[in-house]
C-alpha cells in the first residue's frame, strides 16, 4: 500500500497556548483523517505535548525557528534579552532553512503548518509544498511597537515578513491582529477543548476539600517570594491547584500531575482561573464557563486584544500585577465569583474546520 505523505506541524515555543491549540487541531485531525501522517517539531516539552496529543515518541522532534519573547516569568517580558536572542536568530537563518529542507525531504512532507514561525514555510516553498499558517497574531507585528526606539528591528520583521509571505493560507484564529502581511486568510471558530468535571476525583487523589472553592493558578512560573505565599496561605475557604511543575511547598496549594488529570480537566474542575491574557486561556476558560482574574502584561503588543475579547466574552476582573505578585488575591476572587456573565458567546469548532482543510492540502483535495 502506497504510503500517505505526512504532514508536518510546528509550533513555536514561546508560550504552551500555541502548542494547547495545536495539539487540539491535530487531535481532531488524526480523529477525522487517521490515514494521515503527522509529525511535530517543537521545543516545548514533549512531556507537555504528549499528555494533550496521543502520538508516538518517534512523531515528535526537538527543534526551534523562532525566539518569540524572552520572559522573566509568565508576567514580564524582556526586550534586551529578546533582542540579543533575535540577533542570533538573523545569524542562523539561511542555515536552518536548508536544514529543514533536507528534513522535509527524509520526512516524506507533503505539506508544512506552521504556529507560528516563519522559517519552515520558506523551506516549505523552497521544497514545493503547501505551507500553511495557524495563530492571531504574527511576529512581525509583535516587534513592530519596538521600531520607534531602535531601527535595528527592521531587519528582523523584514525576515519575518518574507518568510509568512510564502504561505498560501493562513488559518486565523479569533483575539485576532489583522495579520495583512499573510496573502490568503481564512477565519476559523474558536479552537478550544471542552474539559470534564473531575472535582470528586481530584478531591480524593490529592486529599482536597470539594467544599472550598477550587482557584486554578494558570502560569508556567510565577515569582513569588515568602510573603507572597504567606498572604496566599492566609487566604481561606480556598484551595489553590497548579499544574506541574509549578509547585510551592505550601499547605493550601496543591500541584497537579496533567497525566493524571488533563488541564481543561482541571479547569473544568475549578471555580476560578488566575492567570495572565493568552489565547489558550482565554479559549478554555470561555468554552468551560470558568471567570477569569488576569493580570496585565507589558512590551506584548497582544495584550489590548485579548483583554478586549475577555471583557467580551468571558466573566473576568482585571488584579494588578502589582498586587498578585503580592499574594494579594482575596477582593479578586471575590469579585471573580460574581463578574457578570460574557456579553457574547464564542462559536466553537475551529479544530474541526483546521483539521479538514490542513488535510485537504496534504492530500491535495483543497476544499472550496
Amino acid at each position: 500500500m502506497k504510503r500517505q505523505p505526512t504532514l508536518v506541524y510546528y509550533i513555536t515555543a514561546h508560550g504552551y497556548g500555541h502548542g494547547v491549540r495545536s495539539c487540539d487541531i491535530l487531535r481532531a485531525l488524526r480523529q477525522r483523517h487517521p490515514e494521515l501522517a503527522v509529525r511535530v517539531v517543537s521545543d516545548l516539552p514533549v512531556d507537555f505535548l504528549r499528555s494533550r496529543l496521543d502520538l508516538p515518541l518517534e512523531a515528535y522532534r526537538a527543534g526551534s525557528f523562532d525566539v518569540g519573547m524572552v520572559q522573566r516569568d509568565s508576567i514580564r517580558v524582556d526586550v534586551a534579552a529578546t533582542w540579543e536572542a533575535v540577533r542570533q536568530w538573523l545569524g542562523r537563518r539561511r542555515a536552518l532553512v536548508e536544514q529543514e529542507r533536507v528534513f522535509l525531504r527524509e520526512a516524506r512532507a507533503g505539506a508544512v503548518v506552521c504556529d507560528i514561525p516563519s522559517l519552515p514555510l520558506e523551506a516549505a516553498k523552497a521544497e514545493g509544498l503547501p505551507a500553511l499558517a495557524v495563530g492571531n497574531f504574527s511576529w512581525d507585528w509583535i516587534y513592530e511597537e519596538f521600531l520607534a526606539d531602535d531601527a535595528g528591528w527592521r531587519e528582523p520583521i523584514n525576515a519575518f515578513q518574507h518568510g509568512y509571505r510564502q504561505a498560501d493560507l493562513l488559518l486565523r484564529l479569533p483575539f485576532s491582529e489583522p495579520m495583512q502581511v499573510f496573502p490568503r486568510r481564512v477565519d476559523l471558530p474558536l479552537v478550544a477543548t471542552h474539559g470534564s468535571n473531575r472535582r470528586a476525583e481530584m478531591a480524593a487523589a490529592y486529599h482536597l476539600d470539594a467544599g472550598k472553592t477550587w482557584v486554578l493558578l494558570s502560569f508556567t512560573t510565577l515569582d513569588w517570594d515568602e510573603a507572597a505565599l504567606q498572604a496566599v496561605a492566609g487566604v481561606r475557604d480556598y484551595v489553590f491547584l497548579t499544574v506541574k511543575p509549578l509547585a510551592w511547598d505550601a499547605v493550601n496549594i496543591c500541584p497537579v500531575d496533567r497525566h493524571r488529570f488533563s488541564f481543561s480537566d482541571v479547569i473544568a474542575s475549578a471555580d476560578l482561573v488566575v492567570s495572565k491574557p493568552g489565547y489558550g486561556i482565554l479559549s478554555e476558560c470561555a468554552v468551560n464557563e470558568k471567570p477569569l482574574i488576569y493580570a496585565e502584561r507589558t512590551h506584548f503588543r497582544e495584550y489590548p486584544i485579548l483583554e478586549a475579547a475577555l471583557k467580551e466574552h468571558l466573566r473576568a476582573v482585571h488584579i494588578p500585577a502589582e498586587e498578585l505578585y503580592r499574594g494579594h488575591l482575596a477582593p479578586f476572587l471575590e469579585a471573580g465569583a460574581v463578574a457578570a456573565p460574557p456579553r457574547v458567546a464564542l462559536e466553537t469548532g475551529g479544530d474541526v474546520r483546521a483539521a479538514d482543510l490542513l488535510a485537504g492540502f496534504v492530500t491535495g483535495c483543497v476544499p472550496g
